[in-house]
C-alpha cells in the first residue's frame, strides 16, 4: 500500500473512499512482492498493480465488492486455482492478497491516513496490517514511527466480553510496534507470524509490515564520464545519487544534472562525515591512490551494502597491496568488488554503468549474476532478505 502513497494519500485529502488490495504473501514466481498494491476509488479509478496484469481483474472486481460492503477479505491465487488460472495467473506463483476497503466509516482509516501521510512526505514510518487471525481483525492497522511510537490499536476497540479476550490487552500492540520497528529500521516490508498465546485472541495471528523509508544512498566518487551513466542509471534504481571529487572543475551540476547532490571534498573527509545505512551503496571510480586508498580504508570498515572500486586488474592488485600496508585485512577485503560490475563485456560508459547497476541488484538480492537461460536457479531470489522471526508468548 505504500509504495502508492502519494496518490492514496492525495485521495484521502480530497475525501475519496477507496479499497486497497496489498499482497502479503507470495509463493513460487510470483510476480510481485509483499507490499506491492491496486487501489480502486468510488468512481472505478485504478492505481498501482499487484500481479504485474496477471489478475488485476479480478483484484479489482473484489475492491469493488469491498468498498459496497464494507467487508475485509483475504483472496489467493495459484496456478493449481482453475478460478486463478482463469483470470491468467500462470506463472506458476501464488499471491495471497488481502482486499481492505477505507471508506469514511473504516476504523482503520485515520490510522492508514496518518501512514500515508508519513509516506508521501518521505518521512520513515510503516504500517502493520492483521492479514490472518479473526475475521474482525482483519485489516486492523498500526502505524509505527522510528521512534518506536506508535498510533491506532488492534485490540481496544472490542469489548472485553469478545471471545478470544483481544479487548484490553495492549500488549499485542506494542509487541507488534515493537517488531515493526525492527523491520523499519532495516528498511523492509515482511509478515510477522504471533502464536495463540501472544495474540491475545485465542488464535494466531499474521501480520504485514509495509516499510516506507527515505531512498537509499547511492555515492559517487570520482567525477568522470563513467560517472555520469551511473547517476542516471542510480536514479533510475531509486538511489539518491550524490557524486563526490575533490577537483571542483569536475564536480559541476553542469556535468552531473541528474545527481541529488555534489560534493566538492576529499573522498574520505567526505565520507567520514555523511550518514550511510546498510542500504548504501559506495562506487569508487577514480581509480588513483591518492583517492583510493583512504577513501576505501574507511569504507571497508562502515556497514554499508556494497563497495566496489573501478581500475583494471593490474591496478586492482596494487590497490590491494597498498590498502594492506595501511593496515585493511583480508577479511576486509573480501567486502571489495573490483574490478566493479559484472562480466557484460562492457566498453562504453553507459555499458559499464549497466555491469556496475547489474552487481549492485545481484548483492541486494542475492542473484548469482548467470544467464537464466539452461539454469536451473529460481528467478527471484530472497536470499538477501531474512524471514521475520516468530513471536513467542507476550506475558
Amino acid at each position: 500500500m505504500l509504495d502508492i502513497a502519494d496518490e492514496l494519500h492525495r485521495w484521502i485529502g480530497q475525501g475519496r473512499d477507496f479499497a486497497v488490495a496489498t499482497v502479503v504473501a507470495v509463493g513460487g514466481s510470483a510476480p510481485r512482492q509483499p507490499g506491492a498494491a491496486l487501489a480502486v476509488d468510488a468512481s472505478g479509478t485504478a492505481i498501482g498493480s499487484v500481479s504485474g496484469g496477471c489478475v488485476e481483474g479480478a483484484v479489482y472486481e473484489l475492491c469493488r465488492q469491498a468498498l459496497e460492503d464494507g467487508e475485509t477479505v483475504l483472496e489467493r491465487f495459484g496456478y493449481s486455482d482453475e478460478d486463478a488460472f482463469a483470470v491468467g495467473l500462470t506463472c506458476g506463483g501464488v499471491i495471497d492478497i488481502l482486499v481492505t476497503p477505507v471508506r469514511a466509516d473504516t476504523p482503520s482509516r485515520p490510522v492508514l491516513a496518518a501512514a500515508l501521510a508519513a509516506a508521501a512526505s518521505g518521512r520513515a514510518a510503516a504500517v502493520a496490517r492483521i492479514t490472518t487471525g479473526p475475521a474482525e481483525l482483519l485489516g486492523r492497522a498500526l502505524l509505527v514511527r522510528p521512534s518506536g511510537e506508535y498510533e491506532g490499536e488492534y485490540g481496544d476497540e472490542y469489548e472485553d466480553g469478545y471471545e478470544g479476550g483481544l479487548g484490553g490487552h495492549p500488549e499485542l500492540d506494542r509487541t507488534v510496534a515493537g517488531e515493526a520497528r525492527a523491520l523499519l529500521d532495516a528498511g523492509r516490508t515482511a509478515t510477522v507470524e504471533i502464536g495463540e498465546d501472544g495474540s491475545r485472541c485465542g488464535s494466531p495471528l499474521t501480520v504485514l509490515v509495509e516499510s516506507s523509508v527515505p531512498p537509499p544512498r547511492m555515492i559517487v566518487f570520482g567525477a568522470i564520464d563513467f560517472a555520469s551513466a551511473l547517476v542516471r542509471i542510480g536514479k533510475f534504481l531509486g538511489y539518491h545519487v550524490t557524486v563526490c571529487d575533490a577537483r571542483p572543475v569536475f564536480a559541476t551540476a553542469a556535468r552531473f544534472p541528474d545527481a541529488d547532490e555534489i560534493v566538492v571534498e576529499w573522498p574520505h573527509r567526505y565520507l567520514e562525515t555523511t550518514g550511510v545505512d546498510a542500504r548504501t551503496v559506495l562506487c569508487v571510480l577514480t581509480h588513483d591512490a591518492k583517492f583510493d586508498v583512504p577513501l576505501l580504508r574507511l569504507a571497508l570498515r562502515l556497514p554499508v551494502a556494497y563497495v566496489g572500486a573501478m581500475g583494471s586488474r593490474r591496478t586492482h592488485e596494487d590497490r590491494n597491496a597498498r590498502l594492506r600496508e595501511v593496515g585493511v585485512t583480508d577479511l576486509e577485503l573480501a567486502r571489495l568488488r573490483s574490478p566493479i560490475g559484472l562480466d557484460l563485456g562492457a566498453r562504453t560508459p553507459e555499458e559499464t554503468a549497466l555491469s556496475i547497476a547489474a552487481e549492485i541488484v545481484a548483492n541486494r538480492r542475492g542473484g548469482s549474476g548467470v544467464s537464466l537461460t539452461g539454469a536451473h536457479t529460481p528467478i527471484h531470489h530472497d536470499g538477501a532478505r531474512k524471514p521475520a522471526g516468530r513471536i513467542g508468548s507476550v506475558a
